[in-house]
């Protein structure tokens, strides 16, 4: 990190900071465990002379295996883009305006994760369903390792449950897209051909002030190649849309690229399922029982309402730990 033509590069030089960063966090991590493992040592030696040092071995000894969870989960993240940010996109599938409003309940889950991580999150585009929950939704998760965590997610979610919508109370089943991808500015390997899209601008119907309101400033583009069609209304002025749109369609067009060199795009057609019955991901019952099942991995959780509070940690873990084990 001395050399002195290490700025000559200046794109090299911000990735070798990066890593040096990256790093530097995960020896410091080792080194607070290393402290906490020490301090707990002699607890317990001075336990045996006295009494009193129960609560805060226990307490010690779980810092130290949440710890030691968290720094065996980042192993799994080794993946190219895993450090990324994380673009969050959710669709609505069959089932009208329960699945609208199943997208919406999926948005908040999502956010309150988040926010339990320490994550910042950011609405880039939102479009509300005609009588609940939202049409689709699209926002940016912040935060160290937002994507390697948050790509077990990609795929389609399913409800099951008394319908707050039916007079007769009767049980319905819900479906919703999710599609993660990470966050890239720029990327040498991501090239977009001002030839293969169109950008159309339209008025904003979020909140945002009058010039939200009586400009054309929210921004659609649609890349032909691969029929992605991204759009941004969150920012205050047409050029900021623009560039917040375009990195959302390289990021999009990554992810596609990285499932088409990993299943050949499951020939095409197959890496696209339809949001609907027998192609989902993960199944959340909340009648006739409740339980949260993630169909690839097994992973299956009772406590619906802490599921959807945030508390996907465990379907995460399990799905990382599975992926681990396939490769």
């Amino acid at each position: 990190m001395h050399d002195p033509k290490l700025w000559d590069d200046p794109t090299s030089a911000q990735t070798l900071l990066v890593e040096e960063a990256r790093l530097t966090k995960r020896i410091e991590q080792w080194r607070q465990i290393e402290t906490r493992y020490d301090e707990t040592a002699l607890m317990i030696q001075m336990s045996a002379e006295e009494s009193g040092w129960d609560h805060d071995i226990l307490q010690n000894v779980g810092w130290i295996e949440t710890s030691l969870r968290q720094l065996y989960l980042q192993l799994h993240l080794n993946a190219d883009k895993d450090e990324c940010h994380a673009i969050v996109t959710i669709h609505p599938g069959a089932g009208g305006t329960e699945s609208a409003d199943w997208a919406e309940m999926l948005t908040r889950m999502y956010v309150r994760w988040a926010e339990r991580r320490g994550y910042a999150v950011e609405t880039l585009d939102r479009q509300a369903g005609e009588e609940a929950g939202i049409k689709s939704v699209t926002f940016r998760v912040t935060g160290q390792y937002a994507y390697g965590y948050m790509k077990s997610e990609s795929g389609v979610h399913r409800l099951v449950r008394i319908s707050p919508f039916d007079a007769n109370k009767r049980r319905h089943t819900s479906f919703a897209s999710v599609f993660i991808s990470p966050e890239i500015a720029d990327d040498p390997d991501v090239e977009i051909d001002e030839k293969d899209i169109r950008i159309d601008t339209y008025r904003a119907s979020s909140a945002g002030g009058q010039n939200v309101n009586k400009v054309s400033s929210a921004i659609r583009i649609t890349h032909f190649p691969t029929g992605v069609v991204v759009q941004c209304q969150n920012e205050r002025s047409q050029l900021q849309n623009k560039a917040t749109a375009l990195t959302i369609l390289r990021s999009r067009i990554y992810k596609i690229q990285q499932e088409q060199r990993q299943q050949e795009l499951s020939k095409i057609s197959g890496a696209k399922k339809e949001i609907s019955w027998g192609s989902q991901i993960r199944s959340y019952v909340f009648q006739p029982y409740q339980m949260v099942k993630d169909h690839r991995t097994g992973t299956e959780i009772g406590n619906v309402s802490a599921v959807m509070d945030g508390e996907i940690d465990a379907l995460i873990e399990g799905y990382l730990a599975w992926r681990s084990s396939e490769t």
